[in-house]
């Protein structure tokens, strides 16, 4: 681990010398790109109270660029047809020379990503950067984006759970007043779930990681605007520290340990968080006994089959995202208080019921996990209710 800080700090410092010598010889007007990256990432004003905890969005940064990277070698060997999509991703696992690392890296890669993603919300909410009404609605919408990405990309090795993940996800459009039944034949290309739902989905899978880099350089420009948020909760330049080299080498430090513990899931614990349902090819006549989707989709899965309405669950699904920009419309400054406090606690609340809402995701549809789901939606929407009437107040 040490020697992996040592080698991405001297790359960095490396890198920076070269940029900056060029940067001072040539002169700042004449060299606009360098000056911008100096101005962007070198020289940003960062607060200098921040902690480990704002390291996340650089890993996410790391993330991106990994599953981009090993998703297109993976899209070199990928057959795209209901066929031999299973077959290829076994001999790519088996054939192909380090194939096997590429898909490994790739699967628990997303899975990573996503912890990486809650922990940077989470440290959002927790520390009120929902004021930033750009930066927080830039911020919830790629988690909106790489939510449908990563379902997508759930469907591609076509085993069973990944077919009748994507038949039961899909026929949610179904609930859909008119148009219902329409809108999922036409996702579908077909009366059911086969080929050209397949192809479409490996599309859109390879295009949308590339639509969030657009959005997260926007994220960035926003961010750059505003400026980070502080611990503390004030916001001021005096306090401020060039983000290089203060906080690149925090940055470097948390990419190690993001970097290693990828390589130790996949060299040791590789299918530790996959489905024994998708070593078995995908077929429509045989449905699994229990169905459900990656662990960082459960706690939406347990919200929706709480509700035994169909269109109550599906409006519930997508609320329980959606309600996260809601946040961006507090209103009131909280302050050091009683009021702070109980808003901490609700924090923390919020997290115990969102833990406890993937744990009965993964259980069966039977007494009394239906029951404990209920009572958990209901916990879940109401601390977002507390929330804002706390910030209003406070």
């Amino acid at each position: 681990m040490y020697f992996w800080f040592c080698w991405f700090q001297l790359t960095w410092d490396l890198l920076f010398l070269v940029l900056w010598g060029y940067f001072m010889m040539s002169g700042k007007s004449e060299n606009l790109l360098v000056g911008g990256f100096m101005a962007f990432l070198v020289e940003l004003p960062t607060p200098s109270s921040i902690s480990y905890m704002w390291n996340f969005g650089s890993m996410l940064a790391f993330c991106l660029g990994l599953q981009i990277l090993t998703g297109l070698f993976l899209a070199m060997h990928y057959s795209a047809h209901v066929d031999t999509a299973f077959f290829s991703v076994v001999h790519l696992s088996r054939d192909v020379n380090y194939g096997w690392l590429l898909h490994f890296i790739h699967a628990n890669g997303g899975s990573l990503f996503f912890v990486c993603l809650y922990m940077h919300v989470g440290r959002g909410l927790y520390y009120g950067s929902y004021v930033l009404f750009h930066v927080w609605s830039s911020g919830i919408s790629i988690l909106l984006i790489t939510m449908l990405t990563a379902f997508l990309g759930y469907v591609l090795p076509w085993g069973q759970m990944s077919f009748w993940g994507a038949t039961v996800i899909t026929n949610l459009l179904s609930a859909v007043p008119y148009w219902g039944v329409d809108l999922v034949q036409w996702v579908w290309g077909g009366f059911s779930v086969g080929n050209p739902t397949l192809v479409r989905f490996f599309a859109f899978h390879f295009l949308f990681p590339f639509l969030i880099v657009g959005l997260v350089l926007v994220h960035l420009l926003f961010l750059h605007e505003t400026g980070s948020s502080m611990p503390l909760g004030l916001n001021s330049d005096v306090l401020s520290v060039e983000f290089h080299p203060y906080f690149s080498v925090s940055d470097l430090y948390g990419l190690c340990w993001v970097l290693g513990g990828l390589l130790f899931v996949v060299l040791f614990y590789p299918n530790a968080l996959g489905d024994s349902e998708n070593f078995i090819s995908a077929n429509p006549l045989v449905t699994p006994e229990h169905i459900q989707p990656e662990w960082y989709f459960l706690f939406a899965y347990a919200i929706l089959r709480s509700i035994p309405n169909k269109l109550g669950g599906v409006v519930a699904l997508v609320m329980s995202i959606l309600i996260l920009f809601v946040c961006s419309l507090f209103t009131g400054e909280l302050k050091l208080g009683g009021w702070f406090i109980f808003w901490r606690a609700m924090f923390w609340c919020f997290v115990v019921i969102f833990i406890l809402l993937t744990w009965i995701g993964a259980r069966p549809v039977e007494d009394p996990y239906v029951m404990i789901g209920q009572g958990l939606t209901v916990l879940y929407f109401l601390v977002f209710v507390l929330m804002g009437s706390v910030h209003s107040v406070g």
